[in-house]
C-alpha cells in the first residue's frame, strides 16, 4: 500500500480549509490522505490539500501526539533539511468485527491499518439469534488472547449482517419459525450485554465494500460498484470516493436486479449466488457446507460444477453491470466473493468474456477488477466502520449534517 518516494503524488479532489473552525475536518483529511498514500511529508500534504504549511505542521503535531501518526525514516539526498514522512500508527486503535452470515460466523480483531491480528470462524446450517450470541460469548475471549489484546485495547464492536435475515429461508433450507426470531431480535442491545464497547450494525455487502475501499491498494476511481458473491449476492456503491450506504443502509442490494433470458429465474440472486452451486453439489450427493464454506475447501474437487456455475453467474453479472451503468456512470466494477482467489480471478475473466457478447451501446465499458479479501471482507469491513466514520472524509455527507431538515428532503 505504501507509495514509493519517487512515485508522483496522485491528484486528489479533497481539499482543506485554513479556517480555524474546521480544524477537525482538516485532521480527518490529513489522516484520509496519509491512509490513501501510505505515507506523506508535510510539504506533500500542503501541496495536495491547499492548507498553509503552518496549518499542516499544527495538524501533524496534534495527530502525532494523539498517537495516530508515526514518523518514518527521513528522506535524505535532497537540498535542505531531510523530509520526514508520516504514516498511520498501526496500533493506534483496535476493533472487533463480527460477520453474521447465512452459513458462517466470522470474528476478527483488526488494527488501525487493517491488519488482522486474530480470526475465528464457525460454519452453520443457518444462523439464529441464540447461536449468534453463543458464538460471540465463547469465541471472543480466545480471540482477544490470540490477538494479545485486552478489552481495554478495543474501541468498538462492529457487525456486518444481511438485512432481513428472515427472508429467503427456503433457499438455504432454514426453518421459517427459527429465522422469524430475527424480526424482533434486538441484536445491538443483546450484544451490549456481552461487551463494554460501542456497537454498530450495517449491511454485510456495504461492509465488504468498505473493506475494499479502506484497506485494499487505492485505485484511481471516485465512483465504483462492488459485487460480493456469497450465499446470496450483494455489494456496495462508492460515490465521490466514499461508500454510499443510502438512506436505509442497503445500497448495493443487487439481488433483485432483473436478468433476461436465463433459465432458473429472472433475478441476479437466482444465478450469481453460491446457493446455486450448493444445490448443484447437493443434487450429486455432496456436502455443500463442507465443500464450499470450509476454510480448507478444495474447489478443484467439485469441477466441472464450478465452471458450469461460473458461466451462469458471469453471464448474469454482465447483465447486472450494464444495468448499474445505465443508472450511474461507474468508472470501475470490483467483483469479490466467499471463494478462493483463483476462483475470483476466473470469475472476473469470465465476466469480461460475457460482456464481450452483450450490446453495450450507450454504455462506457468500465474497468473490471477482482477484489482483494474474499471471505474475510465482510468481517474486515465491519471492523473498519469506525475508521471510516471517525477518521476519514465522506464527501457524500460532509455538508449534509449542517443542512436544514426541510432542505435535506428536497
Amino acid at each position: 500500500m505504501n507509495r514509493d518516494e519517487k512515485e508522483p503524488l496522485r491528484a486528489h479532489p479533497l481539499k482543506g480549509s485554513n479556517l480555524l473552525t474546521v480544524r477537525g475536518v482538516n485532521e480527518r483529511l490529513v489522516l484520509h490522505l496519509v491512509r490513501d498514500h501510505g505515507k506523506l511529508t508535510k510539504a506533500e500534504t500542503t501541496r495536495i490539500t491547499g492548507l498553509s504549511p503552518n496549518a499542516v505542521s499544527v495538524i501533524f503535531r496534534a495527530l502525532e501526539s494523539e498517537g495516530l501518526l508515526l514518523r518514518c525514516d527521513p528522506i535524505r539526498g535532497r537540498i535542505g533539511q531531510p523530509s520526514v514522512p508520516m504514516m498511520l500508527t498501526p496500533d493506534a486503535r483496535h476493533y472487533v468485527g463480527l460477520k453474521i452470515g447465512r452459513h458462517t460466523f466470522d470474528l476478527v480483531v483488526v488494527n488501525f491499518v487493517g491488519e488482522v491480528l486474530a480470526r475465528h470462524t464457525e460454519a452453520h446450517a443457518y444462523p439464529t439469534p441464540a447461536a449468534t450470541l453463543r458464538f460471540v460469548k465463547t469465541a471472543l475471549p480466545s480471540l482477544l488472547k490470540s490477538a494479545r489484546k485486552s478489552q481495554n485495547d478495543i474501541v468498538g464492536l462492529n457487525v456486518a449482517t444481511p438485512f432481513e435475515l428472515w427472508s429467503w429461508t427456503a433457499e438455504i433450507g432454514a426453518p421459517k419459525s427459527e429465522m422469524d426470531k430475527w424480526r424482533d431480535f434486538d441484536l445491538e442491545g443483546e450484544l451490549k450485554n456481552l461487551v463494554p464497547w460501542p456497537i454498530t450494525v450495517e449491511n454485510d455487502g456495504t461492509a465488504a465494500c468498505r473493506a475494499e475501499l479502506i484497506f485494499a491498494p487505492p485505485i484511481d476511481a471516485q465512483d465504483l460498484v462492488y459485487f460480493f458473491v456469497g450465499t446470496f449476492i450483494g455489494g456496495g456503491v462508492v460515490l465521490n470516493g466514499s461508500v454510499f450506504p443510502g438512506r436505509r443502509g442497503s445500497s448495493g442490494g443487487f439481488g433483485p436486479l432483473r436478468v433476461p433470458d436465463e433459465p432458473g429465474g429472472d433475478r441476479l440472486v437466482d444465478h450469481a449466488s453460491l446457493v446455486v452451486l450448493e444445490r448443484m453439489i447437493a443434487e450429486r450427493g455432496g456436502d455443500p457446507l463442507q465443500q464450499i464454506y470450509s476454510e480448507d475447501s478444495d474447489w478443484g474437487a467439485i469441477e466441472p460444477l464450478v465452471q458450469i456455475w461460473m458461466t451462469r453467474a458471469a453471464r448474469s453479472l454482465a447483465h447486472a453491470i450494464i444495468s448499474t451503468l445505465a443508472v450511474i456512470d461507474f468508472e470501475t466494477v470490483i467483483i469479490d466473493g466467499a471463494f478462493p482467489p483463483n476462483i475470483r480471478t476466473r470469475l472476473v475473466r469470465e465476466v469480461e468474456n460475457q460482456l464481450d457478447q452483450l450490446d453495450m451501446q450507450g454504455i462506457v465499458r468500465p474497468n473490471i477488477k477482482p477484489g482483494h479479501f474474499g471471505g474475510i471482507a465482510r468481517a474486515l469491513g465491519a471492523a473498519a466502520h469506525q475508521i471510516s466514520t471517525e477518521y476519514m472524509i465522506d464527501q457524500n455527507t460532509l455538508l449534509r449534517q449542517n443542512r436544514p431538515a426541510s432542505k435535506a428532503m428536497l
